[in-house]
């Protein structure tokens, strides 16, 4: 029984234009999201097999095949949700005037401006070396945000910290549209940031800050 299945969009193909074409959306989501959902869920297989096998000697790249593909799942699963239609309120910066004052708060506590996160998650998104992601994530030791890197889903992350805006860098996420301006594509994101989903995510993992055990 499949552990893992493929979320349902929580808008059409259409609803990013013009910063993301339907094809994108449809071959992003459809194609390449239910690959890794279909590679957990065949590794999670591979390793039970090993399990009661007791066969060991392909448990270094089953670990990191699941590592790859789980990561996937979860990245692009906050990844379209992270999105909205401009004309549904994608976009912008976030503001008190719009209900989430906290989140806004944190990323000028945590970069010191708007401006200042903005460049610094762009820069992040567009240098990832190969293939990967840029990240906003909260890390709970310091209670405040951070940016990271995921490189071929593996990546430069705070064992902790929780994503809860995530720029696609992969070239399946853009090169239809965009050819090889990775950054052209990069900049345009912030067009469709559905920032209501960044706060609640912001939210939910300030909650969660205990259930990391520390050594006494």
């Amino acid at each position: 029984m499949a552990i893992y299945t493929l979320p349902e969009l929580p808008y059409d193909y259409a609803a990013l234009e013009p910063v993301i074409n339907p094809q994108i959306i449809e071959l992003h989501h459809d194609k390449h999201h239910a690959a890794y959902v279909k590679g957990a869920n065949d590794t999670l297989e591979q390793l039970e097999e090993a399990r009661d096998k007791e066969s060991w000697g392909a448990i270094n790249g089953l670990e990191k095949n699941l590592a790859f593909h789980l990561s996937g799942h979860i990245l692009h699963s906050i990844y379209w949700h992270n999105m909205n239609s401009p004309k549904d309120g994608g976009g912008g910066e976030p503001l008190a005037a719009d209900g989430v004052g906290d989140l806004a708060d944190a990323i000028t506590e945590s970069f010191g401006s708007f401006a200042k996160f903005k460049a610094q998650l762009t820069k992040a998104s567009a240098t990832t070396q190969g293939s990967g992601w840029g990240v906003l994530a909260y890390e709970p030791l310091s209670n405040r945000l951070i940016v990271e890197q995921v490189y071929d889903h593996q990546g430069n992350i705070g064992q902790g910290s929780t994503p809860i805006l995530v720029f696609d860098a992969w070239e399946h996420a853009f090169y239809l549209q965009y050819k090889n301006q990775k950054v052209d594509f990069i900049e345009a994101m912030w067009q469709v940031v559905n920032w209501q989903d960044v706060a609640k995510r912001y939210a939910a993992a300030k909650e969660r800050v205990n259930s990391l055990l520390l050594a006494p």
